[in-house]
């Protein structure tokens, strides 16, 4: 009796091994033996595979830029620009300064041309946003807050597309909460391109005016926010008599910008 119990055990191995060679030969992993019926063809577990792939690049990709934006409370960042530009052998000039060392004029410039309501938001104007008609060529920079101007410089890539546009808000969002204002304003003065290759308010006032960032005048600090819309065709030392006018009118509200640039005082 004993002997046939054993007889009968190592049939029962022999008939069971089959099986298990069966499901490897398929090439059924085993953490996903419980996931994949038994029997599944390999493109199903290849299908499945390649689904959770998918899926965990968007996460990667919310963590990277997490952790980049927690770096870049304390480091100043390239932009993308620079970063082309370095790829490409092109030069590059930027000097990084803190915001004490600008002008206030050219902060307040800033704010006054590009973002009235910077202090108020929080990282987008949804106002501006909704109300903004949009051209033939994509989303207007009227709706771009300093803030989204600033995550579209140091995260994305330039040029105009809905796809940019709608990558901007939630980086915005994002980058407000862990930068703050004053910071987010560093950055940008930091990262904004003021000519071919010349990259941040320090290089853009020593390149155009010979001088500091600190100590730029009014106008000169007027004449800097104008060109950035378009700083390869405007040139802040030689400004047209529309750069001129442009420039006159930044520093008209400039001076009556008061509490609305207070959140990046020090």
């Amino acid at each position: 009796m004993v002997s046939s119990h054993r007889r009968a055990r190592r049939e029962e191995g022999r008939i069971q091994e089959p099986r298990v060679t069966a499901e490897r030969r398929e090439g059924v992993p085993q953490p996903l033996r419980g996931l994949v019926p038994a029997g599944a063809p390999p493109a199903q577990a290849r299908g499945r595979r390649l689904l959770r792939a998918v899926l965990l690049v968007p996460v990667m990709v919310v963590v990277l830029v997490l952790v980049l934006a927690l770096v870049y409370r304390a480091l100043t960042p390239p932009s993308t620009l620079m970063l082309g530009r370095w790829a490409t052998l092109q030069p590059v000039t930027r000097e990084v300064v803190a915001l004490e060392a600008i002008a206030p004029a050219l902060i307040q410039g800033v704010v006054a041309s590009e973002d009235q309501r910077f202090c108020l938001h929080d990282g987008v104007d949804w106002g501006a946003l909704w109300s903004v008609v949009d051209d033939e060529d994509g989303p207007s920079r009227g709706a771009s807050t300093v803030t989204m101007q600033t995550v579209k410089n140091v995260f994305l890539w330039p040029g105009r597309s809905y796809l940019r546009k709608a990558l901007e808000i939630p980086l915005a969002l994002l980058v407000d909460v862990v930068w703050g204002k004053r910071r987010t304003m560093e950055i940008y003065l930091n990262v904004a391109e003021w000519g071919e290759g010349i990259f941040g308010a320090e290089a853009a006032a020593r390149h155009w005016f010979g001088k500091s960032a600190r100590d730029l005048t009014r106008g000169e600090a007027a004449l800097l926010v104008a060109a950035l819309p378009n700083p390869f065709l405007r040139n802040p030392r030689r400004p047209s008599r529309a750069l001129r006018a442009l420039a006159g009118r930044i520093q008209g509200r400039t001076s009556g910008i008061g509490g609305l640039s207070q959140c990046v005082r020090s």
